[in-house]
């Protein structure tokens, strides 16, 4: 055998022993917890044999505690490149039988290596989280590591697109990495995130409290809002990124890909000429508005068990990606507070990040009342969403389809928010507030007058709300002066919304020169 060959052999035989992480006994012991190694999982994200390693044989430099007798190939993540659905990606995977996937040094490198790749050449970057923190045996250099990993995060935030899978522990600074990402899926029962864990909790609280109801995916989906999905199985939240990647363009100066498109764009809905009902406080769906407009009915949702009374989430129209924004009025009547206000804006920032049109469903009362929103700063949270509206530049649609009251109405992509295209069924009430509560307002005394009459007051009332539902509460009066660009019939929804957004496929608006702007968080 010649030099050569049996160089070849030790290659091989070490690529091998790379695949295998922390070893055989520590993969069954994965497999065991109901969880994948981490080149399972990139396995099951891209495309067949596509994935390029980096970094396979790097190992850390620690020699403290005995860390000289624990060093693996790769020292505890998996990266490289690799397409999805034909088109680049760049993914990094800890693994956890490797030192528990604790972050070294060198595993910072790896994964600031990727992330600096995939800037550069303008491509979307997936983690998928599974570790134990920092590697405690490394001590200020394994913080370094992460503050590294952090700064990537936050230049590369509006450039390119960052997805991150949690798929077991992340907790204390490591939290952070993903919570810079656009996007978060964590798998339910075996992920979860927090800063303190349960114990620290305990010990400074008193609190008892286990991880998943501390942290876990059920917790993030529904009531921080920190995950935007969350999945039953390690398959189902990789088919998730894959339908997520559908609608993103790759890096910032593209536009996301466009898809075949075989639904009619001229398809007239009867249904929505028949959704809004006749009693103004009757609820209805927004999904099935939403679904009667997109094509093929199809829509992918973003936060679906945050904050359910707004719906945020990615749909086509002829074809093109566009980030859809919508009240929901099966929800609290769909009014606006604390979280859906983050909800939206945080969404609506990502959209004109990365050139995906905005199409707004109005169906608005008002901000939600109460002390527990205002000491939450429902202004500050209502102000993020205004912001992000106004400053939003990618092509915005908005259609009113029945209540756009007040504040609420100005925030929700009006047309003096540089809105391009703002159309009304002929439901829609667009007024400074509801009939009822402007008539007790401007008619208080005239109500007075008739009480000390001895006439009915809520005859008299009732005349009056017809009186300013006739004059105020409709899409005419905002038409008049432009505010409204056309009143549209119901049915005709999803041509108008193709139409405009054909008109506004070469929009060019800039902001003015700023460092950047200072949104009111």
């Amino acid at each position: 055998m010649s030099k050569q060959t049996e160089k070849i052999k030790a290659l091989v035989a070490k690529r091998e022993q790379a695949r295998l992480g922390g070893g055989e006994k520590a993969i069954e012991k994965q497999h065991a917890r109901g969880k994948y190694t981490a080149r399972e999982r990139i396995d099951m994200l891209v495309d067949k044999g596509s994935f390029e390693e980096y970094d396979m044989f790097k190992i850390h430099r620690c020699h403290n505690f005995g860390m000289e007798k624990k060093q693996f190939f790769g020292d505890g993540v998996v990266a490289g490149s690799a397409t999805v659905d034909g088109r680049l990606v760049y993914v990094y995977a800890q693994d956890f039988t490797v030192n528990g996937g604790s972050l070294s040094e060198t595993m910072a490198e790896k994964i600031c290596k990727i992330m600096d790749m995939a800037m550069t050449n303008g491509a979307p970057i997936i983690c998928m989280n599974d570790s134990g923190g920092a590697r405690i045996q490394e001590g200020i250099s394994a913080l370094a590591g992460y503050g590294e990993i952090f700064e990537r995060n936050i230049l590369a935030s509006g450039v390119i697109p960052q997805i991150s899978g949690i798929f077991g522990p992340c907790a204390g600074g490591a939290v952070y990495s993903p919570a810079l990402t656009d996007f978060i899926v964590m798998k339910e029962q075996t992920s979860y995130m927090f800063l303190t864990g349960p114990k620290v909790v305990k010990t400074v609280t008193g609190e008892d409290i286990d991880a998943e109801h501390l942290g876990g995916a059920s917790v993030h989906a529904s009531k921080s809002g920190v995950t935007s999905f969350t999945a039953k199985t390690e398959e189902e939240a990789m088919e998730m990124i894959k339908a997520l990647l559908v609608y993103l363009p790759s890096n910032n100066r593209e536009e996301a890909p466009r898809v075949e498109c075989t639904d009619p764009i001229d398809r007239k809905e009867e249904l929505l000429n028949e959704i809004i009902p006749d009693d103004p406080n009757q609820a209805y769906d927004m999904y099935k508005v939403i679904s009667a407009v997109t094509d093929n009915g199809k829509f992918f949702e973003v936060q679906p068990k945050f904050a359910k009374n707004i719906i945020v989430g990615f749909a086509h129209f002829n074809g093109q990606s566009v980030g859809i924004v919508a009240n929901q009025p099966a929800s609290y009547a769909g009014v606006l507070d604390v979280n859906a206000s983050r909800k939206g804006a945080r969404f609506v920032r990502f959209c004109d990040a990365f050139n995906i049109p905005i199409v707004s469903l109005v169906d608005v009362p008002g901000f939600l009342p109460g002390t527990g929103q205002e000491y939450n700063a429902v202004i500050q949270h209502g102000a993020q969403l205004l912001y992000a509206y106004g400053e939003a530049t990618v092509p915005k649609i908005t259609i009113t389809l029945r209540k756009s009251y007040g504040g609420s109405h100005i925030v929700m992509g009006c047309k003096q928010l540089r809105s391009d295209l703002n159309f009304a069924w002929p439901s829609s009430e667009i007024a400074v507030m509801g009939a009822s509560g402007a008539v007790a307002v401007l008619c208080d005394r005239e109500a007075r007058k008739v009480k000390e009459e001895g006439g009915d007051v809520r005859q008299f009332l009732a005349e009056k709300e017809e009186e300013y539902t006739e004059k105020f509460a409709n899409p005419y009066q905002a038409a008049q002066f432009g505010y409204i660009d056309d009143v549209i019939e119901p049915r005709n929804t999803r041509f108008r919304i193709c139409r405009g957004l054909a008109q506004l496929a070469n929009k060019k608006q800039s902001l003015p020169a700023k460092k950047h702007g200072c949104m009111p968080m």
